[in-house]
């Protein structure tokens, strides 16, 4: 996103972000921090301070609970988080705002697939989901208008029906070729293919 696209997109959502009304202060860091150019230390301050403001604290807490999910490494589940959270947050927040704040370890958990084999995921503990859901609120607005318009999975305001109906589209305008790319694979040697290798690298610049 360039500076003034970034401009543009914060002069037209205003000062509200996930419904919470953030200082000009905190805006104009959120859309320098966005532009593509050289990320200035106070600009991403500035969008920490803000993902750390209570209410989106708060939002990003309720999200967390309301997803429910397992406990990671440290066993801490999202029902005990709150005690946890008030016992430690002024230390964890200073360390943030420091830079000094590091993630836990991932917990692996294997999922049987229907057609075999498994899929790992990886389960964050519940304080580093707090954390990134906090970020998350910031920056999606940011980042999300700058995504292709093709682009369904995860984003707001979209899903796999939209995504449907758009195949059937390029169907009835005579397309007939799909291509199924795993991206976790895309630079597996056994999976090469030196023509579709070739058409993502020209896509992609």
């Amino acid at each position: 996103m360039r500076v003034g696209e970034a401009e543009a997109y914060a002069s037209k959502a205003g000062t509200e972000v996930d419904g919470r009304n953030l200082s000009r202060a905190a805006v104009g860091a959120e859309t320098r921090a966005a532009t593509g150019g050289e990320t200035k230390p106070e600009a991403v301050q500035g969008l920490l301070e803000a993902a750390l403001e209570r209410s989106n604290m708060m939002c990003a807490y309720q999200r967390v609970v309301d997803n429910k999910g397992a406990p990671g490494v440290d066993g801490l589940t999202v029902l005990e988080l709150k005690a946890w959270l008030q016992a430690h947050w002024p230390k964890i927040k200073q360390s943030l705002l420091a830079g000094e704040y590091m993630p836990q370890a991932v917990r692996k958990v294997e999922i049987p697939k229907p057609q075999g084999g498994v899929r790992t995921l990886g389960i964050p503990c519940a304080l580093d989901r707090l954390i990134q859901q906090a970020l998350h609120q910031i920056l999606q607005p940011l980042f999300d208008p700058g995504f292709s318009e093709s682009s369904y999975g995860f984003r707001p305001g979209r899903n796999a029906h939209q995504a449907v109906n758009a195949a059937r589209g390029y169907v009835a305008d005579g397309l007939r070729w799909t291509v199924d790319l795993d991206l976790e694979k895309f630079l597996d040697p056994s999976s090469y293919c030196p023509h579709i290798h070739e058409v993502v690298a020209n896509r992609l610049g």
